[in-house]
């Protein structure tokens, strides 16, 4: 037993000197280290709980309850060595890149945890007993019987994990964990044999220590994490040169077509090759602004500045509108596009369409990029529960594949698999990593199938809410079409030329007076010498006076109160706020998005066009004082717009939202006329006219006031049992002529 307590005391010394030294390195401040640092610790709590035991056996006599308090405290301590040392086994295994958290918590560790508490409770509880004479002292019983099952099946575990991950764990690692492993079965193979002979703790300590000199030494380790440093560093280095290259071969590639065919333009005789040409143009602008985009959204996501705007929507129009974007991308292709869209995809619900249709573009253009004939099939179902619609999104092909070992790369940023094998394919490799960001900020997730050489199958699931389940399955012309300001003008700022003919152009289709400035002084001029404009789209990058230093100069002209639109091409995140603040009252980014346009036109102008200060005097306004119609439309705007078109001829109005309004309002009141939309919710209009004229007595006449504007658009509201038709925007000659016609 002397013996014994010496090799105890000795081990206690020798790994209190090695925990000072260890803990007093700077050391990689890891999950791996950390439990390094508690095995050492426990070991030198083990040796001295050893060494007390054999003291308490030896006077259990004197002081019985301090002998049972050592001796548990000793199985507690032997139960949480064990399993520590099982969790770090475990850890180096499967965890390859040296996180700090277990890389993996699966049902292994589940496993050990619950196997911990048990052991726990039946080393405390278990009887325990104690055999005494001089030199020999050791503790036996069903409480020491079942911690030599635990260390079994602990080791079990142990070499189970080390056996399976062994290609994945480094052979200096191995070496130290096997001798452990090894030095624990002869030590519990003595301890059988032999009770009296104490090696565990010590056989522990040994194994400690040269865990401490392989794989834990603090200043190895330090060394692995400066070269892991380098090996990133470079890299992330050669990332950069490629990702310049690739960016360079990318944007050159659609501006070599811009310059080209812009170049042809100037040469060429006839009008329909110079239109073609432009084509071409329009084409390569939009593939280069779909890689400038992509390198936008990738800064924004990584600065956390990527915003989901979330708002009302129709996703059965807009599925459509993907599929048919990706056709000419096929082009002579032999590649069939199949679609399905499940009936039950609710009519509107509430979420970020723009970025739904970016995931599914990205997807799309992937799967046409990388498959050569065959089909796609684009795929789009959901599961509406309450008010939550699940929508599963699928796009499956007929292409390349992918590797098995390559798919866990596929959504990293500027990753091309297999460049040397797509040399043909364009990209940035930045779509598919986009669309994983995207999904996950959305709170949903997507799930990659694929077989090398046959095909691949990505799937979409998110969450959305429902707003409305049922209804017309057509997106209103009305929320897009252009509308007409007639009585608008608009000051253009811009230094570069060929941007001021572009916005000049595209302000004229809504009949907006332009007049076109290339500087701020020639905005101020203009402003000081007391010309009128009803809105001012500005530049911001301008030589001289910028476009935030001319807004504040004129703010301090006196009555100056025209609102001012920041029309720049800085699109990065929060620019907009930045804008707004430097005092401006809106944003618009370049190029010039039809939509947003809209939106911003109808914001500023719209009052205006809706309270004209002056009638059309070429026009024969009758007095019809006494006279009442109904207008029914469910875009209020539109409302407004015809109520205005209406005072002209001092009608007594009313205004209502839907078919169904209608219906409870000419049962109330006789009308002269009626004017009712065609594209509304729930009840359109040929099926409001349907059930008006059902209505006994109903004799009012009805006009069909619609943006369906097509061939045959007339004709078919006729014979659906309309009076007359007029299209949106509205024709005020043509209105005044129905008027007088019906009344």
């Amino acid at each position: 037993m002397q013996i014994g307590m010496s090799v105890i005391g000795c081990s206690f010394v020798y790994l209190v000197v090695l925990a000072i030294v260890y803990f007093k390195k700077e050391k990689v401040n890891v999950f791996e280290t950390k439990l390094y640092g508690g095995l050492l610790i426990l070991n030198i709590i083990g040796l001295f709980l050893e060494f007390m035991c054999c003291l308490t056996v030896s006077n259990m006599d004197k002081y019985p309850l301090i002998n049972i308090i050592m001796n548990r405290l000793y199985l507690i301590y032997f139960v949480t060595y064990i399993t520590t040392f099982t969790v770090y086994v475990y850890y180096v295994s499967f965890n390859k890149k040296n996180n700090d958290k277990l890389s993996k918590k699966g049902l292994l560790i589940t496993l050990i945890g619950i196997i911990y508490s048990i052991s726990l409770l039946s080393v405390i509880f278990l009887p325990l007993y104690y055999f005494y004479e001089p030199n020999i002292v050791y503790s036996y019983g069903p409480a020491t019987d079942f911690l030599t099952l635990l260390c079994g099946i602990y080791l079990i575990i142990d070499i189970f994990c080390l056996i399976k991950n062994f290609k994945n764990i480094k052979s200096k690692k191995i070496i130290p964990l096997f001798v452990l492993i090894f030095c624990m079965l002869i030590a519990f193979v003595v301890r059988n044999l032999n009770p009296s002979i104490i090696l565990i703790n010590s056989s522990f300590g040994l194994v400690t220590a040269i865990m401490y000199f392989t794989i834990e030494n603090p200043d190895m380790k330090m060394l692995r994490e400066l070269e892991l440093a380098k090996e990133y560093a470079e890299k992330a280095n050669r990332a950069k040169s490629e990702f310049l290259s690739s960016m360079s071969h990318e944007i050159r590639t659609p501006l070599n077509a811009i310059v080209g065919f812009s170049e042809c333009i100037k040469n060429e005789d006839s009008l329909d090759e110079a239109k073609k040409d432009a084509g071409d143009i329009v084409i390569a602008s939009n593939n280069l602004l779909e890689i400038v985009n992509g390198i936008l959204d990738i800064s924004k996501i990584e600065a956390n500045k990527m915003e989901i705007i979330n708002k009302d929507y129709c996703l059965l129009p807009e599925l459509h509108n993907l599929a048919k974007l990706m056709v000419p991308r096929i082009g002579d292709k032999p590649i069939e596009l199949k679609t399905h869209f499940g009936v039950d995809i609710p009519f509107v619900m509430y979420g970020d369409i723009g970025k739904i249709k970016q995931i599914i573009t990205n997807i799309l253009t992937n799967a046409v990029k990388y498959t050569e004939k065959g089909e796609i099939n684009f795929d789009v179902n959901c599961i509406n529960q309450g008010d939550k619609c699940s929508l599963v999104i699928s796009v499956e092909d007929t292409g390349r594949g992918i590797k098995p070992e390559k798919i866990d790369t596929l959504f990293t940023k500027f990753n091309r698999l297999e460049e040397d094998r797509n040399t043909t394919v364009e990209g940035t490799g930045l779509g598919l990593a986009i669309t994983k960001s995207l999904v996950e900020m959305m709170g949903g997730k997507i799930i990659v199938q694929s077989k090398y050489g046959i095909g691949s199958k990505f799937t979409v699931y998110l969450s959305q809410k429902i707003i409305k389940l049922h209804g017309i399955d057509e997106k209103k012309e009305q929320e897009i079409q252009m509308l007409k300001f007639p009585n608008s003008k608009v000051l253009v700022v811009d230094d570069n030329d060929l941007n001021l003919k572009v916005i000049d152009k595209l302000l004229k289709r809504y009949d907006i007076s332009t007049t076109l400035v290339d500087s701020g002084v020639a905005c101020i001029n203009l402003i000081k010498e007391h010309n009128s404009f009803d809105l001012i789209l500005m530049d911001d990058m301008m030589p001289n006076l910028r476009g935030p230093e001319t807004l504040k100069i004129l703010k301090n002209i006196e009555g100056f109160n025209i609102p001012v639109i920041a029309l720049t091409a800085n699109a990065i995140a929060g620019m907009k706020e930045n804008y707004i603040k430097e005092g401006f009252n809106d944003y618009l980014s370049k190029p010039l998005e039809k939509e947003e346009l809209n939106n911003i036109l109808q914001k500023y102008l719209i009052k205006k066009e809706i309270n004209p200060s002056t009638k059309d005097s070429q026009l024969n306004y009758k007095d019809y004082s006494g006279k009442r119609i109904l207008l029914v439309d469910d875009n209020e705007i539109n409302n407004k717009i015809a109520f205005n078109a209406m005072k002209d001829y001092n009608f007594d109005v009313d205004k209502v939202l839907s078919g169904k309004e209608c219906l409870g309002k000419v049962k109330e009141t006789t009308y002269d006329l009626i004017f009712l939309d065609y594209m509304m919710p729930e009840m359109d209009g040929i099926e409001t006219l349907n059930q008006l004229k059902r209505i006994e007595g109903f004799n009012t006449k009805v006009i069909a006031l619609t943006a369906d504007a097509g061939e045959g658009a007339r004709e078919k509201f006729l014979n659906a049992g309309f009076d007359e038709y007029i299209a949106k925007p509205i024709n005020k000659r043509i209105l005044n002529e129905i008027i007088d016609k019906l009344i």
